[in-house]
């Protein structure tokens, strides 16, 4: 068995015992043991009363932090012409129709996030395969298919937050960095929370909210109490 670290060790040690804490108690330990050399993530992660392989219980949505997630976001954008040109003005790292196409096809694909124009969606649709498994597909439930190309390109950039259930019931996502004030993190894993539960599918049966938990990217993870969590 692989021998801990020192700063391993002293963050598992400092998480013994404890569960099942409010927002705020969890916050304050997740912060206080992120050591790592750089900033790291604080992400959440959320255990749905749901199975997602079944179309009526699929949760999936936006939320857009009121404190940004810290990250550089980069956006690339389906558009041509006037469109294209809302897209560069509002700040899309990367804007084009075949040609960006062609780019994503050699495999290069140096964005985080993907928008479109509706006419777009033929081309981006034969990106399929190579999109989808990323979570990167254009979608107009989510707003990422869109005329208002402007609005999705800020709304990226400020710290909007994509959710999806994965197959055994879990969402999860960065809520943060370490180096946030503990309050503002509170204040955006409540929105996160808050923005799961609205997206709770018409097929869920018995509890939907099962399990959160919260952790740093290099860090132990400790379970949060979901009647705090839910509290605005």
């Amino acid at each position: 068995m692989a021998k801990l670290g020192k700063r391993v060790k002293a963050a598992r040690e400092a998480f013994v015992g404890k569960q099942n804490l409010t927002v705020e108690e969890a916050v304050e330990l997740v912060k206080a043991n992120a050591t790592a050399k750089f900033d790291e993530t604080v992400e959440i992660a959320m255990k749905l009363g749901v199975d997602p392989r079944h179309a009526d219980q699929m949760v999936r949505g936006v939320v857009i932090l009121p404190n940004g997630t810290g990250k550089t976001v980069r956006v690339a954008v389906f558009a041509r012409g006037p469109k294209a040109d809302e897209a560069k003005a509002a700040g899309a790292d990367i804007v084009g129709a075949e040609d960006l196409m062609e780019t994503i096809q050699s495999g290069k694909i140096e964005f985080d996030r993907c928008i479109a124009t509706p006419d777009m969606m033929p081309i981006v649709g034969r990106l399929g395969k190579i999109l989808g498994p990323r979570n990167l597909m254009p979608n107009p439930k989510i707003g990422t298919v869109t005329m208002d190309v402007a609005e999705a390109v800020k709304s990226a950039k400020g710290g909007q937050v994509q959710f999806k259930a994965e197959k055994a019931g879990i969402v999860h996502a960065g809520i943060g960095k370490a180096s946030f004030d503990a309050a503002k993190l509170a204040e955006n894993l409540r929105a996160f929370v808050d923005a799961v539960a609205k997206a709770k599918p018409t097929g869920a049966k018995g509890a939907y909210m099962k399990g959160v938990s919260v952790s740093s990217s290099m860090g132990p993870g400790v379970t949060v109490d979901v009647t705090s969590a839910t509290q605005g």
